[in-house]
């Protein structure tokens, strides 16, 4: 089985956030789907297979199937747009849980259509500054939390407790603060599935920005991933939606030995 591992939201090799991608020409055992996403051992490993002009997607972590993914979809539509569709401007991904998905080149960069989660206001908790380390100004949550902080630094120096965030609301953590460069900075946990921090977060950002953009009145923001290996996502917000763009690059090609 062909494998792929691109960096999405990156600009080189070794930033942005690395995901495994299979391109198949039938559906394998979701056991094994999961197998493969714990051997790779990155935070998604997207599985895509053709149905007529689009693409069916699932994604995986080391702890189970997920809803949705930005950066793998990102590296899914990188994939397929440079090997398998070269001709191609756009491509069209067939999801289980949020319809169809669009992602297109515009210039070095891929666009990508995704839903906005609906977030609401929450009580700061006792528990969430445990975790964190320093009280939220505020937090809201959908399928995530989303935990505001004071200022940049807060966010890019965090050490947050990993076994006491299994406790808490959400099927990840995100803080955010606004940036001084960028309209906003975060960082993206996720120990419930295995992953103790994304490196940069798609789906997360459908609901960090959408936070922002309530609070400030706004509909376009340049955003950041603080993590180690940090990551530039463009993003707009369109009312029940939202596009995110960001540049990847591919790191590896190469041949999964399983049997199918």
């Amino acid at each position: 089985m062909k494998y792929y591992v691109i960096d999405s939201f990156a600009d080189h090799v070794f930033e942005g956030n690395p995901a495994g991608v299979c391109i198949m020409d039938k559906w394998i055992p979701a056991q094994l789907m999961e197998n493969i996403a714990i051997e790779n051992n990155l935070s998604e490993t997207a599985f895509a297979v053709k149905e007529g002009d689009k693409y069916r997607i699932r994604w995986f972590t080391p702890g189970g199937e997920i809803d949705l993914c930005g950066h793998a979809t990102l590296a899914t539509a990188f994939t397929i747009l440079n090997f398998y569709e070269k001709d191609a401007d756009e491509v069209t991904f067939i999801t289980a849980e949020h319809g169809e998905l669009y992602i297109r080149k515009q210039g070095d960069l891929l666009e990508m259509e995704f839903p906005v989660f609906d977030m609401h206001e929450v009580e700061v908790t006792d528990l969430m500054e445990e975790v964190i380390g320093v009280r939220p100004l505020r937090a809201f949550l959908g399928r995530d939390l989303v935990c505001i902080l004071e200022n940049e630094e807060l966010v890019r120096h965090n050490n947050a407790d990993q076994a006491k965030m299994m406790e808490l609301e959400g099927a990840l953590l995100h803080i955010t603060a606004k940036g001084k460069d960028f309209d906003c900075v975060s960082r993206s946990y996720g120990p419930k599935l295995k992953i103790p921090e994304d490196p940069v977060c798609g789906s997360g950002h459908c609901h960090i920005v959408p936070v922002w953009g309530k609070l400030e009145n706004k509909t376009d923001y340049t955003a950041y991933q603080a993590s180690r290996r940090g990551g530039t996502l463009y993003c707009k917000i369109m009312g029940e939606n939202m596009k995110l763009s960001g540049k990847a690059v591919l790191y590896a090609e190469g041949e999964l030995h399983v049997e199918v």
